[in-house]
Parts: C-alpha cells; structure tokens; sequence
C-alpha cells in the first residue's frame, strides 16, 4: 500500500500504444509494413501472372482433345523459330512498333517544346487538357473512328483528292497511322515534363555565348530532354508491340504478335503456344528497359 508522499504506479502501456513506439523507433520496419499490401498484389497479380506466362509457355495441348498436358517441352518455342512465317511476323511488330516511336518522337518532341517554352504560362494547362482529352475516348471509339476515315471514300480520300493522292485504305500503314495518334500524348507527356524543367537562364546563356537556336536546341536542350524523350518511347513502343484491336480493325490482312496470341487462345485453342508467342514482346521490352536504364529514362516515368 502505498504512502501519500509516494506516486501512483504509472499503468503499462497498452498494445496499441507499445505497436506505435516500436513503428516510430524503427522506421525501416514501419516502411515495411506500409508496403506490403501493394507489394503482394504486385507479386501476386503481376509477378504471378507473368510467371505462369513462363510457365505454360512449356507446356503443350492434346491435338485430339485440346487439353493442355502440363509436361515439359520446347516444341512452341521451336516452332516459334523454325516457322518462317512466325518469324516475319515478330520482325513486322517490331518495325511497326519502331515506326510509330519514330513518328511519335517527330511529332511530339516540337509539340511539348512549344507547350513548354513557347506559350504563354496561363495557356499551358489547357494545352496540357488538349492533349490529355483523346485518352478520355474510348479506344474502340477512337479506333472505329480512323476506319471511317481510311476508306475508300472517306475523309481522307476526300482531303487527299486535290493533291492527287488518296487514302492508304487498310492494311500496315493504316495500322502505323492509328496507332501513332492513339500512343502520341504518352510521348508529348515526358518531353513536356522534362522541357518544362528546364531552365530559361540555360537557354538564354547559350544564346549570349553566340548560339543560334539550332545550335542551343541540338547541344543544350536536346541532350537533356533526351532521358524523356527514351521514356516516352518506352511507352508508345511497348504499347504498339502487344496490341492487336487496331490491327484487326484497320489491319487487313496483316496480322502482329498480339493476333496471334489472341488467335491461339480463342479459335486455335492453343494457350501454351500463345503463352510462348506473348514471351516475345516481353523478352524484347526487358531488353528495351535494361536499354533505357543507361540512359536514366526511368527516372522521368
């Protein structure tokens, strides 16, 4: 019993509190703990899903029955590389998707330099709204939208028609045509975020050392929006190599990596061999990234 001169035994803290002394003493662990509900879905739902890409890629499928038999094998990738046709296939995506990045980087790096150094500061958000607004469409909308204006009597025909040229119609540059709008505002994006960034007085000391603008575009400005501009080709070049809607809207008879997938997982039945064909534009974008790393282009995504 104790004493009037003596205090009260202080009551030991509760869980809850003991928890938050632990949290705040050791940050590392507090860190820890908020990360990882988002890092198990990462795992579980991306990481897992690529693994069992991987996986069934080994696999192969009863002819007679179409059941997949889950036995080791390297038939899908043989005949990936043994079959012509597979392979034409594979360089087709590969220079569509370079194509849409070159046009792209043409058309986006002098729209996001103007957007950036050029208008007026109150303009710059509705500009940055202009280019975000197609992304609102739907992509079907977007796409069905460029199939009407790439018929033979279309809009394009009709514009054309003066110059004595006429629409592409259907088929591969129709398909580089729609896809490069379609990517273009994750190209303008990064250049635009990099340019604005960098500083006037830069650009002005050039121009007081005698630099003319071509000269202050090409060695001062351009060899530090570049690790953007590698950004935003990762985005329209990745993009482009795994898609198959445009192709089969405006596509004709050509046919990209994605159809294929999309071909042997419905009407030919063959998931391992879809999963070996979608091992391609994976295998080619972590070449792509391990490219980009060395230039810092991940850090402007």
């Amino acid at each position: 019993m104790s004493t009037a001169g003596e205090a009260a035994p202080r009551p030991a803290p509760g869980l809850r509190r003991r928890a938050a002394a632990l949290l705040h003493r050791r940050p590392a662990l507090r860190l820890s703990l908020l990360l990882s509900a988002p890092l198990a879905w990462l795992v579980v739902a991306y990481l897992g899903a690529l693994a069992a890409i991987f996986l069934t890629a080994f696999w192969s499928t009863d002819t007679f029955t179409g059941a997949v038999v889950r036995q080791f094998t390297l038939a899908n990738f043989q005949d990936l590389w043994n079959e012509p046709v597979y392979r034409t296939i594979a360089l087709r995506s590969l220079g569509v998707a370079a194509a849409v990045t070159a046009i792209d980087t043409a058309l986006g790096l002098p729209m996001a330099l103007y957007m950036a150094k050029v208008a007026r500061p109150r303009y710059r958000p509705y500009l940055v709204i202009a280019i975000l607004a197609p992304l609102w469409a739907a992509y079907l909308v977007k796409a069905y939208a460029w199939r009407v204006i790439l018929a033979h009597g279309g809009l394009a025909d009709e514009v054309l028609k003066p110059f004595g040229l006429s629409s592409p119609g259907y088929g591969l540059t129709a398909t580089i045509i729609v896809l490069a709008y379609l990517w273009l505002p994750y190209m303008i994006l990064p250049v635009y975020t990099g340019l604005e960034r960098l500083p006037d007085s830069l650009l002005d000391a050039s121009g007081d050392l005698g630099a003319r603008p071509w000269r202050t575009f090409r060695s001062v400005m351009l060899p530090m929006v570049f690790p953007s501009l590698v950004a935003g080709s990762i985005f329209t070049f990745s993009l482009s190599l795994g898609d198959y809607i445009t192709v089969k809207i405006v596509g004709g008879r050509g046919q990209l990596l994605g159809n294929v997938v999309y071909d042997n997982i419905g009407a030919a039945n063959n998931l391992p061999f879809a999963a070996a064909v979608a091992t391609v534009p994976v295998v080619v974008m972590l070449v792509y990234l391990a490219a980009a790393r060395r230039t810092g282009a991940l850090r402007e995504l």
